[in-house]
């Protein structure tokens, strides 16, 4: 039997959700209506998240062991549907190698969320109570959010590119990316977000919306 590697993950314990986010991969966060829920489920798209780190060339562990290194308390933002709050840790400094290995992970979920837009038709399947967005809106809405995200970073002036705008989308991602390394490198305002905080968010909002989109496909 292989051995299992441990994955620090921590839990935002909100009201309603609770949210596990493993600490050292970002956008693998899944969530639950309690803590073993969010676990579950964290643990059960451990094979989709694997394919992403593949993307980024980085080995992921074959078998896992999500070990709990601390709880924080959510928000509205968690319990709206959403990871809102960073851990402790995030608050730290980062070596260049810890940066550049954030912005690859990144960079793997945005190839993720193409390739499967790519693969897919423009319409979807509609949700269990009928709603959901079709494929060139929800990738606009990605877009649209990554706007918001970079601001929290120090990244002003972004607009959202056009679905279609290959080279402007591209040049916001790059914006992203830059906009991550230089706050690891100052330092941040109050209310801006850890550079970790942020790559695990941002990593977060893509690949929901690339899963998602992959399994509404027809």
């Amino acid at each position: 039997m292989a051995s299992s590697t441990t994955v620090p993950v921590y839990l935002e314990v909100g009201g309603k959700k609770v949210f596990a986010s493993a600490a050292e991969w970002p956008g693998w966060c899944r969530p639950g209506r309690d803590a073993d829920g969010a676990l579950a489920a964290l643990a059960a798209y451990a094979p989709r998240y694997s394919q992403v780190a593949q993307v980024a060339g980085l080995r992921f562990p074959g078998v896992v062991e999500l070990e709990v290194v601390e709880r924080v308390s959510g928000n509205a933002t968690t319990d709206f549907g959403a990871p809102g709050m960073p851990m402790k840790a995030d608050a730290g400094p980062l070596t260049k190698t810890a940066v550049d290995r954030l912005a690859t992970l990144v960079e793997a979920t945005w190839k993720t969320l193409d390739r499967t837009a790519a693969g897919s038709p423009e319409e979807l399947t509609k949700g269990p109570r009928g709603g959901g967005r079709d494929r060139d809106k929800m990738v606009r809405h990605v877009l649209d959010a990554e706007v918001a995200y970079a601001s929290k970073i120090g990244v002003r002036g972004l607009r959202t590119p056009d679905v279609g705008d290959r080279p402007a989308i591209r040049a916001h991602r790059g914006a992203i990316v830059e906009g991550l390394r230089q706050a690891a490198k100052e330092q941040l305002p109050e209310k801006a977000w850890p550079p970790a905080y942020a790559a695990r968010r941002i990593a977060w909002h893509v690949l929901d919306h690339a899963w998602e989109m992959e399994d509404r496909q027809p």
